[in-house]
């Protein structure tokens, strides 16, 4: 790693792929702090890539913070207490009264991993971290307790049914989830919220709450902060699992029509390898067959999209309507989306899935108009093709001049570097900005659970150093791109991606690859993100020397934000290497304020974030 182009990261990382092995172990010398009369200077410290400097970590923190966050780490360490947490806390609410344990839970836990009640009272949070170079993605985390809610699910199959048939299964075939604990969408899930379907009403209060997060975003952060959305909370899901199965029958249909496999984008293939195969079958002078050939899209290079999915998602035509193709016997269209028992989809399910597209279009309308960023958040692989699509059209529409859509890619996918190629093919190809959060992904035990009941093929990468491989291949291929934008004169704002990850590794190679490609970070076209209350050792030592970092920043009521509080509490106990790891420098940082006197340190940060 060269150390002239950015000097803030430490020379001492030596061998191994992009330089980036691990250095010797750090201490705070490796940094310094400016006297905070000189708070108009833009202050940078040096990045010790071990993330080992505890008085880095924990700077932004009083002494009384980094002793809750010692007790509150120390605690999801005890297993029997992480393991019955939900009960404890629902006991401790009955015994003591939700008054007298909301105040012990805001000097414990929800002080720990929530910024506070409502807009207001998250602001001194956000204005301190940002002092010390950290920005917010905010998310109001109100939750009720969706274990006593019953989905919609007349139309699922029983796992019986499905087994019986297994020739009929796809990755896409929905099933009831009661039967079987390890394919529910809530089984061991730490790290996500599960919305369930209980009707449009629902639905359109769900895109409130994101309305008045993107509100929150706006007055609490200068506009520099994200929002984060799921799509199933706005619509659903069984639509989503139909639009996937569809997205999957046009693949196999392209594939047939043309030979090649893959995406119609990545084939590179033009209208000629359509007409022809149409002539081939005596159906080129069919009028249906010429009216599907008029309504692709395609450029100079090749086809794009089979179908118009702008008027798909921006004029409101009906799925059934647009998404059908030619039969190749006899030119007669048919729909390749389908309701129960392969017929069509009703009226009230067209209905449905345009109700989900509008309040998309208005959450999105609204966000650029605020200037806010949204992050559209990855969910099961079953739902994940529709969502993508959906992702994507919005980007289109939105990321005209900017980046105000996010999509998320989940790594631990097999596809997921050909998915993001083909994205930024479509984006490049089609002239809009490109916008990705980075994650390894959140439902692998389900997933595998689903794969085997109904005998497809597992879409997991086999292991995690498979997806570390993957995800370092897919920050290689944006940051690759960005580069050339950079080289080409455009503006490498084109492609923005958000590395969404606690592991140093991962961290430590985005930080080497900019390196290696000469961005710097004040570009804005990488930026990383941690929890609030989680991997402080990487968040706040990045901030303090000039990357773009954000903390995820949950809020609400402090009684209503206890599945959340839950799942923070599992996914900590799930994590004891990591957990030893963080006991050990918050222990040392202690340790060094009672040494050196400074029991009431009370933090002042001088630090700019990038782009303020």
């Amino acid at each position: 790693m060269s150390t002239g182009r950015i000097p803030r990261v430490l020379s001492s990382l030596g061998g191994g792929q992009h330089g980036l092995s691990p250095a010797p172990s750090s201490s705070s010398a490796l940094f310094h702090t400016s006297s905070c009369d000189q708070a108009d200077a833009q202050e940078k410290d040096s990045l010790d890539l071990t993330f080992n400097d505890h008085s880095a970590a924990y700077k932004s923190k009083t002494t009384t913070e980094v002793a809750r966050a010692y007790l509150v780490m120390s605690l999801c360490g005890v297993k029997p207490l992480v393991t019955h947490n939900d009960k404890l806390m629902k006991l401790g609410q009955t015994v003591l009264g939700k008054t007298l344990f909301g105040m012990i839970m805001k000097q414990t836990f929800y002080g720990h991993f929530v910024a506070g009640e409502d807009q207001e009272r998250i602001k001194p949070t956000i204005a301190r971290m940002q002092s010390f170079g950290v920005k917010s993605i905010l998310d109001y985390s109100v939750e009720v307790d969706e274990s006593e809610k019953k989905e919609d699910k007349k139309s699922f199959k029983k796992v019986s049914e499905a087994q019986s048939e297994p020739e009929k299964n796809t990755q896409y075939t929905p099933i009831c989830e009661e039967e079987n604990q390890e394919v529910n969408r809530k089984h061991n899930l730490n790290s996500a919220r599960v919305f369930f379907y209980q009707g449009e009403k629902e639905c359109d209060a769900n895109m409130q709450t994101f309305l008045d997060c993107i509100d929150a975003v706006k007055g609490s952060t200068g506009g520099t902060g994200f929002s984060a959305i799921k799509i199933t909370a706005l619509g659903r899901p069984e639509i989503l699992i139909r639009l996937s199965d569809c997205l999957e029958k046009t693949r196999r249909y392209y594939t047939q029509i043309t030979g090649k496999k893959g995406m119609v984008i990545k084939g590179k293939v033009d209208k000629s390898a359509f007409k022809e195969a149409f002539k081939a079958k005596n159906l080129d002078s069919n009028a249906d067959v010429q009216k599907f050939l008029d309504q692709m899209v395609d450029d100079d290079q090749g086809v794009i999209h089979m179908f118009d999915w702008s008027s798909l998602i921006d004029e409101g035509k009906d799925l059934g309507d647009v998404l059908k193709v030619p039969n190749l016997e006899t030119g007669k269209m048919e729909p390749l989306i389908t309701g129960d028992d392969d017929g069509a989809l009703t009226a009230q399910e067209e209905e449905q899935f345009r109700n989900m597209v509008n309040r998309l279009h208005t959450i999105f309308k609204y966000a650029k108009e605020q200037n806010v960023r949204v992050m559209v958040d990855a969910e099961q692989s079953y739902f994940q093709p529709a969502i993508h699509r959906l992702a994507v059209e919005m980007m289109r529409t939105y990321n005209t001049s900017s980046a105000i859509v996010f999509n998320t890619q989940q790594c631990y996918l097999k596809k997921a570097l050909k998915t993001v190629t083909l994205d930024l093919e479509q984006a490049k190809r089609q002239g809009f900005y490109y916008g990705a959060k980075l994650v390894r992904g959140a439902y692998m035990e389900q997933e595998r659970a689903r794969a085997e009941l109904l005998g497809y093929k597992d879409p997991i990468n086999e292991d995690y150093e498979a997806t570390s491989a993957m995800y370092h291949s897919v920050l290689d291929e944006c940051l690759t791109r960005i580069k050339a934008l950079k080289t080409d004169g455009d503006d490498p704002q084109k492609v923005g991606i958000m590395v969404a990850s606690h592991n140093a590794d991962t961290v430590r190679y985005g930080v080497g690859r900019m390196d290696e490609l000469g961005l710097d970070p004040q570009e804005r076209v990488l930026c990383f993100a941690q929890l609030l209350g989680m991997c402080d050792q990487i968040t706040f030592p990045l901030g303090q020397s000039g990357y773009s970092v954000y903390k995820y920043v949950p809020y609400g009521p402090v009684n209503e934000v206890l599945p959340y509080l839950s799942r923070r509490a599992k996914e900590n106990g799930g994590m004891l290497t990591k957990i030893a790891m963080e006991k050990s420098l918050l222990r040392r940082e202690l340790v060094r304020r009672i040494l050196n006197g400074q029991l009431f340190y009370k933090p002042e940060g001088i630090y700019k974030p990038v782009g303020f």
